[in-house]
């Protein structure tokens, strides 16, 4: 397990970073400054830091300046994530004083992998410590899986978690993309969020029980732990599953995912 500080002003980077890093049992910490970052580096024995280039106030460029001129915290790797594009650019990032570059969008299927590369180079090749990452992908789970969210970075979350465990992922923003989506190719399971704009889950959950090609197929919410147990016992009067509350660890989330599969859609939560 590593100790990462995350500096980036982008909210849907931070989180789906910060979310990555924890799946795979490390710890991360956040700034979406430059100078609270600095702060934090200070304060705290990092193993490595991820910084956006382009950042308000203080910029990437000044906060590797400053952390490779300060004699506690010269050795700690920082890493430059940036959308630049450009021939040069990795070459600039380099001689600035980063230790390594990783270019925007960041690809999640590798994102924790790259990460780790970083870390071992700096440990002069020293053995990651024990951590407990989510068990090894499993052959015989080929479930497609339909999950519905208007907000990309819960899409994402969840396709990173659930794909590299033989589950197949497609993807809705609104419930008649879901809708069309499910007739076109029956999922064996739909997830879906609670409250979204113009139809909700309620909504969709509806539609489904009503359409005989969709009646079948089990239906799961997820949605924040702040709305009322009143949409909890809602969700599961109309013939859902599950009702999982955000934020949910991954391998809890797996587990949920393969109970459903398991026993259908019968529940007694």
């Amino acid at each position: 397990m590593a100790k990462v500080l995350v500096i980036e002003d982008n909210p849907t980077n931070l989180e789906l970073m910060t979310y990555l890093l924890q799946a795979f049992g490390h710890v991360a910490l956040t700034a979406a400054e430059g100078a609270a970052g600095l702060e934090i580096a200070r304060r705290e024995a990092v193993d490595l830091i991820i910084c956006d280039v382009q950042l308000p106030g203080i910029d990437g460029y000044e906060v590797v300046r400053q952390l490779k001129n300060h004699p506690a915290l010269r050795h700690v790797p920082v890493v430059a994530v940036t959308a630049f594009a450009m021939v040069g650019d990795r070459d600039r990032v380099l001689a600035a004083g980063f230790d390594g570059y990783m270019a925007k969008p960041i690809e999640p299927e590798t994102f924790v992998q790259q990460v780790e590369g970083f870390l071992r180079n700096a440990r002069r090749g020293a053995p990651k410590p024990a951590s407990q990452p989510p068990p090894a992908p499993r052959a015989d789970r080929r479930a497609t899986i339909l999950v519905v969210d208007n907000t990309a970075v819960n899409l994402e979350v969840i396709r990173t978690t659930l794909e590299p465990f033989g589950y197949a992922v497609v993807a809705a923003h609104t419930v008649p993309e879901a809708l069309a989506l499910a007739r076109a190719n029956l999922p064996d399971l739909i997830l879906s969020d609670v409250h979204m704009p113009v139809e909700n889950g309620f909504d969709f959950i509806r539609a489904t029980r009503a359409d005989p090609q969709l009646s079948n197929i089990p239906f799961v919410f997820i949605s924040s732990s702040v709305w009322l147990d009143s949409d909890r016992r809602q969700g599961l009067e109309l013939g859902a599953a599950r009702f999982i509350a955000r934020p949910i660890e991954p391998q809890q989330l797996l587990e949920e995912i393969e109970l459903c599969l398991q026993h259908g859609n019968h529940s007694d939560r």
